[in-house]
């Protein structure tokens, strides 16, 4: 007992007396992580979807609208935070806005590929249906696009579940705040802790976000289960 409740003065990887003692600090760091990256990924999403639209109204927009994107993606993380320092100060909203930006590489590429992969002739059925370009959008491009959108978010919210850490600069990172903290004196057990908790935030998110995406994609199990039962048709006839 005395031993496990030394793990902290010994500074050992892994230490249940860290877990009970510092367990609402840890509890108030993932709040923040989830927070953070939830809050991005939404307005990322939020402005990545009219920029797609854009891109794929001509290819004279499509150019520079995935080139800024990518640009923004290369910079830096402490550049991107420096730049915009003048603008939103020590705030929450600085690392918000730095993680939307990095998004957009992501979800604009993505929410485009998705769209511009929906068959033609689904949209000159729906056309010939008298849908406007509206309507066509949300009830045919859309939901035929959500797997590429799907795939999108999901890569984007993996992404910003790691690079919320950086955000530790400013005391705004989350789980990063509490490596950070950790580092100078190399706090193993803190180390450890926040580098699984961010870990299993990316995993947990993801598998929501892929349970979501089957949700909104029924046609695509039934196309799987289809072809893997035709699959196992043809070779029960073979051995036939």
């Amino acid at each position: 007992m005395a031993a496990a409740q030394n793990c902290m003065v010994t500074n050992d990887w892994i230490c249940g007396e860290y877990l009970l003692s510092r367990s609402q600090e840890l509890t108030d760091a993932t709040v923040q992580h989830i927070w953070i990256t939830v809050v991005s990924v939404l307005i990322g999403l939020v402005v990545a979807f009219p920029l797609a639209l854009v891109a794929r109204r001509s290819r004279r927009f499509a150019g520079p609208v995935l080139g800024l994107t990518t640009v923004l993606y290369t910079v830096p993380s402490l550049a991107m935070f420096s730049l915009l320092l003048p603008l939103f100060g020590l705030s929450a909203a600085l690392v918000v806005t730095g993680l939307v930006l990095y998004s957009l590489t992501i979800l604009v590429r993505n929410i485009l590929a998705g769209l511009e992969a929906v068959p033609q002739e689904a949209k000159e059925a729906a056309k010939g249906m008298g849908y406007g370009p509206v309507r066509l959008l949300w009830e045919v491009e859309l939901p035929l696009a959500m797997p590429a959108l799907m795939a999108g978010i999901r890569i984007a919210t993996v992404s910003t579940i790691a690079l919320t850490t950086v955000g530790s600069i400013i005391g705004r990172g989350g789980l990063g705040n509490l490596i950070g903290d950790a580092l100078p004196s190399f706090f193993k057990a803190q180390v450890l802790t926040a580098s699984v908790l961010c870990v299993l935030l990316a995993v947990v998110a993801d598998l929501l976000l892929l349970g979501l995406q089957r949700l909104l994609t029924p046609w695509t199990r039934i196309r799987t289960t289809r072809a893997g039962d035709s699959a196992v048709a043809g070779a029960t006839a073979k051995a036939v």
